[in-house]
């Protein structure tokens, strides 16, 4: 795609040259104090703490500088947040070749399950507006490579591979957010449980919940949320693709 209508707008292609094409430092002039990757590895850091105080404000105090020198390196908040993301995203290893696409599938989703618990403010991004920055599209690419492997057609191979990070995404969040809860208020999931024991001696009545007064006799509820129920999730999926391409290929 060339020509000038496939560029965008100017705020748009800004934040693709950072991610691509940062500009190095000026060889003339007064040095500059900062660099392009302190700044992220500082947004990070905020981050870490609280991506709900994600600001250019409290980024410029994690570095000990004014929040306007700031522009000088980024355009804003929103922008920052991208490189992070891309940042984060380069940490991810990439699957062995040789391995069968269902081992190296896992091998993907353990690598996002990963990230997600190293960087839990990443459960704040979006998957659907990915940053279109050199690591993010790495993996996708090393992602769609390994669904491909199942000779699926190329419509259902994007689907699945977006499957695939959905749901390691959604785990993720899901875990995230009740340790942050219980972090913040000190209540976990068993006291949160506990104190509203009354509710089933009160207003849990069979008959208008079958099902599940079955399922809770028969000890279905008896597990705990493991972590690795993720996993089972991933297994469910892997095992539809499978007979997917099983069907198509008969």
């Amino acid at each position: 795609m060339t020509g000038p209508e496939q560029w965008g707008t100017p705020e748009g292609q800004a934040i693709i040259n950072l991610l691509w094409d940062p500009p190095p430092a000026p060889r003339r002039g007064p040095r500059q104090r900062l660099t392009l990757d302190q700044v992220v590895e500082a947004g990070m850091a905020v981050a870490a703490r609280s991506v709900d105080a994600l600001s250019m404000r409290k980024v410029a105090q994690e570095l000990g500088v004014g929040t306007m020198s700031l522009y000088t390196y980024v355009p804003g908040r929103d922008e920052l947040f991208e490189l992070m993301i891309d940042r984060a995203w380069g940490e991810r290893a990439l699957p062995d070749r040789n391995l069968p696409w269902r081992a190296q599938a896992e091998f993907h989703a353990h690598e996002a399950w990963r990230m997600y618990r190293e960087h839990p403010w990443l459960i704040s991004s979006n998957l659907w507006r990915m940053p279109l920055g050199p690591h993010v599209l790495d993996v996708q690419e090393d992602l769609y490579r390994v669904v491909s492997l199942t000779g699926l057609d190329a419509a259902t191979v994007v689907r699945t591979a977006g499957l695939i990070e959905s749901h390691v995404f959604g785990a993720a969040r899901a875990e995230i957010t009740d340790t942050s809860v219980a972090t913040r208020t000190g209540v976990s999931q068993d006291d949160y449980y506990s104190a509203r024991a009354g509710f089933w001696g009160t207003h849990f009545r069979e008959d208008r919940f079958p099902t599940m007064a079955r399922l809770w006799h028969a000890g279905g509820f008896d597990a705990e949320n493991p972590v690795g129920d993720w996993e089972f999730g991933l297994g469910l999926i892997l095992d539809g693709i499978e007979r997917l391409t099983a069907g198509r290929a008969g």
